[in-house]
């Protein structure tokens, strides 16, 4: 999974926590504060934001899980409601046009939680580290998500996976959906990851071999028309956790998980 604004994490929590946490430290008497010049908001309080967000508790062998009961499992259980009954109605009408309805989904934190990751190291990000956390295959789900694939393949609906995880890192991708109950069209005809040594041909405007300077956008955007102009599909719902992930079109709707913790632009 690359990264690169990484470092710029808490930033994107800005959008979701609102105006309500600007000034969460505002001067008391005796004190002033330099509001005219936009202090960007305290991480502290922001991390402190996300911790409620998820409800996160560390389990008996140190993993910090997010509460089924938490406000982030709340929002989830709304997009899933109305993400199936989407997919019912979309699929039927697919099929009765006689297309090829298809739905995509994004793996890190849409279908495979990074929390503790992100939590153990404190909402940065490392690619050694962050590879060797990968290559455990022990993530648990983010909560509905395995269902949502199930449930669009029970209607008869193609599953695809369009993912920034390397091809290095599929055994580990496979492994870990497997795990979470995602065990649906798995191999490599579905599962699109980047291929920096040998990129596919429909991505030859920003890929070739040994040399990849493809946009996040451009390579789910390239990816998804490929699915839709190549291989025939009708990309009814695009799945993600990040607004790149839905970049450049190529879907008839579009559902954001919510992810507080970085930024993939």
């Amino acid at each position: 999974m690359h990264k690169p604004l990484r470092s710029a994490a808490i930033a994107a929590v800005c959008a979701v926590a609102g105006a309500g946490l600007y000034g969460a430290g505002a001067a008391t008497a005796g004190q002033s504060t330099a509001n005219s010049t936009h202090e960007p908001y305290n991480i502290g309080v922001l991390v402190k934001d996300i911790d409620t967000y998820y409800g996160i508790t560390a389990d008996a062998d140190g993993v910090y899980q997010a509460s089924p009961t938490s406000p982030f499992a709340k929002d989830l259980a709304r997009l899933d409601a109305a993400a199936k009954k989407y997919i019912d109605s979309a699929a039927r009408t697919a099929h009765h046009k006689g297309k090829k309805p298809a739905v995509v989904f994004d793996i890190d934190d849409t279908l495979l939680l990074s929390l503790d990751y992100e939590k153990r190291y404190n909402y940065t990000y490392n690619s050694a580290s962050w590879a060797a956390y990968v290559d455990k295959a022990d993530r648990p789900e983010v909560f509905g998500s395995p269902e949502l694939v199930r449930y669009a393949a029970k209607k008869g609906v193609t599953v695809f996976y369009n993912s920034g995880l390397s091809e290095a890192q599929r055994t580990a991708a496979v492994t870990n959906l497997k795990k979470v109950g995602a065990d649906v069209n798995l191999d490599a005809g579905h599962m699109f990851l980047k291929d920096a040594a040998n990129p596919p041909s429909y991505l030859r405007g920003c890929a070739t071999p040994g040399t990849w300077t493809c946009t996040t956008v451009q390579y789910k955007a390239g990816t998804r028309k490929h699915i839709e102009k190549d291989l025939g599909y009708d990309i009814i719902a695009n799945f993600g956790d990040q607004y790149s992930d839905f970049g450049g079109g190529y879907a008839d709707r579009t559902y954001k998980i919510p992810n507080p913790t970085y930024y993939v632009g």
